[in-house]
């Protein structure tokens, strides 16, 4: 029975291995398909938008984030509405910096006292919302880094289009993809090389095989007020911890059409100790559980390397094993390079590929941890994740 036991484990990590080998391809192919897909030109279309960014306290690199969004080189009429809980917080010195160092834009300050859900950021967007001027909004988090043509290509994307002579299905929201500019730490290293090298090739191979997006990223959601409306706005998502995702998959549900920018943004990521990193990394492996049950799941391919790996010990490094782990290790090195340099820009991931295989064993750890247990740390406090809502936990 033993030996069965041992022969079913070595069967089944091979195949899991053949499997990500299979998804490393895919991926890369992936992503060629869209780096051909951005090199086309941008429409030339620049309506009025309000960007909407919610603050709670001070991050990493925040006010040169503000800056960038301040020297955008766009046709079209832009604001700046920054929401806060209360004008104590801590971010309202940086926001007023701004506007004394950029007097020429619109920007405001809007104190959002009203705790309209769980959520804070949502609550917070829900009534800056409501005072925004035009009719589109572009909302992104507050540590968001981006180049001067960002509103340029985000918004090319709103574009009206036609395909073999009928109307295109109308674009409702607009995300984009992100890599992370990590701190000293080993687990901010991690973090940014997860960003880079396993998410996005994930988001790129989801956008081909399904035929587009269904969802939104959090670092970009730049969404058309009437298909807002249409989903009852910002305020149904006010309990959920994907907000991000629940946007984009409301608006594509709608009958609307999810556009993937051509544009890369940066995100700051924090100097974590690993006890935050961890913390962190449960809450968006809990977050994808609770909105893509199967997606979640179907995470089992992505872990190519890390099976190979299994597979080895298991198979005690026969040929086979070697063979497999050898193909897994540079189809992956590979990806990491396609994805992180080619589509991404991001500078820092040639020289960390060497901890790419060590980021992989870890993740695959925390997505096994991911399946168990439905409470997340989020901004210091303690929630209880059900169907995907946040409840408060004490």
């Amino acid at each position: 029975m033993t030996h069965i036991f041992a022969l079913l484990i070595e069967i089944l990590t091979t195949l899991l291995a053949l499997a990500g080998i299979g998804y490393f391809v895919a991926a890369w192919l992936a992503a060629r398909v869209y780096l051909a897909e951005r090199s086309g030109p941008l429409a030339d279309f620049a309506p009025g938008v309000s960007v909407l960014k919610s603050l709670k306290g001070l991050d990493p690199g925040m006010i040169e984030a503000f800056r960038s969004h301040c020297r955008q080189s766009y046709a079209g009429d832009f604001e700046l509405l920054f929401g806060v809980a209360s004008l104590d917080d801590p971010a309202t010195a940086a926001v007023q910096q701004l506007q004394a160092e950029f007097p020429e834009r619109r920007i405001r300050l809007i104190a959002c006292p009203e705790q309209l859900g769980t959520n804070g950021k949502v609550s917070t967007l829900v009534q800056l919302a409501a005072q925004a001027r035009y009719d589109f909004l572009l909302i992104n988090d507050s540590d968001i880094t981006v180049g001067p043509r960002y509103l340029e290509r985000v918004m090319a994307c709103f574009a009206p289009a036609e395909s073999d002579g009928k109307a295109a299905e109308e674009v409702g929201l607009v995300t984009a993809l992100y890599r992370g500019r990590a701190h000293v730490t080993l687990a901010s290293k991690f973090e940014a090389l997860g960003i880079a090298t396993d998410f996005q090739a994930g988001v790129l191979l989801s956008k081909w095989i399904e035929g587009g997006l269904h969802y939104g990223l959090g670092s970009t959601l730049a969404v058309r007020r009437e298909a807002l409306d249409k989903i009852g706005g910002l305020l149904p998502l006010a309990d959920h911890l994907a907000d991000d995702y629940e946007l984009g998959a409301r608006v594509a549900a709608a009958g609307y059409r999810v556009a993937l920018a051509d544009e890369v943004v940066e995100t700051s990521i924090a100097a974590y100790g690993w006890r935050s990193f961890l913390d962190h990394q449960l809450r968006w492996e809990r977050a994808v559980r609770e909105s893509r049950p199967w997606g979640y799941v179907g995470l089992i391919f992505t872990h190519g390397l890390g099976w190979a790996l299994v597979n080895l010990l298991v198979c005690g490094a026969s040929p086979l094993s070697l063979n497999l782990l050898g193909v897994s290790f540079l189809l992956r090195m590979v990806l990491a390079a396609k994805v992180g340099v080619e589509v991404l820009d991001d500078q820092q991931v040639l020289s960390r590929l060497w901890l790419v295989p060590l980021r992989d064993v870890v993740a695959m750890g925390v997505w096994l941890a991911g399946f168990v247990g439905n409470t997340i740390l989020w901004r210091g406090q303690r929630f209880r994740l059900k169907n995907g809502r946040l409840e408060k936990v004490g």
